[in-house]
């Protein structure tokens, strides 16, 4: 007859097997802690990611390898201190990354850093220099996360957000060089793949923006080159949320990016630009009450203060805008994008789960600003100086 099981001697077991356990644990996350400062308790098990990139079209496919699945799964179930964004379990596609010094990258990170993992739209003409790019590990400093790891890419599709279905390409451009060797890169197009890839997403960002005629004053605009901006800068995060609205999971958001001359006059941002940007804000409001009440979606938008990024570069003032923006906000310095990610992380996060229908500002407060306070007609106004 087999002896009957003991529940006393089968509890102090498996206290004594949990005990030396944690002991193991707690060892080797201090060891962890002393070989770098730099790693987190939070991340004792850091993945290594050695990126491959697969280069296969319409689509980029970016696959990473962890060190052990152990590792993988620690780091998936080890609890968070503190109030911190948590974006673990979600996914995100950013629509408009085409470098690694631009907004798009930098919400790319910060989403990847809180736990995000990210998909990524770049318009067909860029995905050769962005491909690459990343084959060629150009981008791999600026893809290193706080806890040292790289961030992972799970896949890049080509895009061009101006057509919402192959139908609305002229015959020329589906000819064109430019788009050559690409195929599914329409609004409708990319959707479908993603769905077939990825089954569904949770956070949308928006991070386009184009003016053929930006450098032009308003009163010299055309009408080709006003609507032009208004397709490409606002009317083209509408199609994109009309598209993935029923891949998106309840609770979801999604994120813009504006700029203050949606309603403040920015001399040199012309072409329309400034009416896109304007229309993109009022576009926020509407569309965080018809997809918050059809799909529990949230919808905000970030007006960012002036970048040094190669697409800001088509504006031939941005370095004044800058120097301007430094000299007159209550927080003089220049904006990192870094700072712009992190908005977006948490406008994107639980911690914004009343938050739409809102344009948040990050631009070190210029926009409360309704003087130049450089200006030499208030060189004997007070002002406030760190003691």
């Amino acid at each position: 007859m087999a002896a009957a099981a003991n529940p006393t001697t089968g509890v102090a077991t498996a206290r004594t097997w949990i005990s030396s356990h944690q002991n193991l644990f707690m060892s080797t996350a201090t060891s962890l802690s002393t070989q770098s400062k730099t790693i987190s308790l939070s991340y004792s098990f850091s993945q290594k990611l050695n990126s491959v990139i697969l280069k296969s079209r319409p689509a980029v496919a970016i696959k990473t390898t962890s060190s052990s699945a152990i590792e993988t799964s620690a780091k998936e179930t080890s609890s968070l201190p503190g109030l911190l964004v948590d974006l673990r379990g979600k996914r995100a596609f950013i629509a408009g990354i085409a470098d690694d010094n631009g907004y798009g990258w930098a919400i790319a990170k910060s989403l990847a850093a809180a736990g995000a993992e990210i998909i990524v739209g770049t318009w067909v003409p860029a995905m050769n220099f962005f491909e690459s790019g990343l084959e060629r590990g150009e981008f791999d400093e600026s893809r290193v996360l706080p806890d040292g790891s790289l961030m992972e890419i799970s896949k890049v599709y080509p895009m061009d957000a101006v057509f919402d279905g192959p139908e609305d390409v002229p015959e020329d451009m589906k000819t064109s060089k430019r788009y050559a060797g690409y195929s599914k890169w329409t609004v409708k197009e990319l959707v479908e793949s993603v769905k077939q890839d990825f089954g569904s997403i949770d956070i949308l960002v928006h991070s386009l923006a184009n003016g053929p005629e930006v450098v032009k004053p308003l009163l010299e605009t055309s009408r080709f080159g006003y609507l032009a901006a208004i397709s490409a800068s606002s009317y083209s995060f509408i199609s994109l949320l009309q598209n993935f609205l029923p891949i998106m999971n309840p609770g979801g958001a999604t994120v813009s990016l504006s700029y203050i001359a949606a309603e403040r006059i920015i001399p040199g941002y012309g072409g329309g630009m400034s009416s896109a940007k304007a229309a993109l804000e009022s576009d926020t409001r509407v569309l965080a009450f018809e997809a918050g009440r059809k799909h529990n979606i949230r919808v905000n938008t970030i007006s960012a203060g002036p970048l040094r990024s190669r697409a800001a570069k088509a504006i031939g003032s941005i370095d004044m805008m800058i120097d301007y923006s430094s000299t007159n906000a209550p927080i003089q310095k220049e904006l990192s994008a870094e700072e712009v990610g992190n908005a977006a992380a948490f406008l994107a996060s639980p911690l914004a789960s009343a938050i739409t229908g809102t344009v948040l500002y990050v631009d070190n407060g210029l926009n409360a600003m309704a003087v130049s306070i450089d200006s030499p007609a208030l060189e004997n106004l007070h002002r406030p100086k760190e003691k």
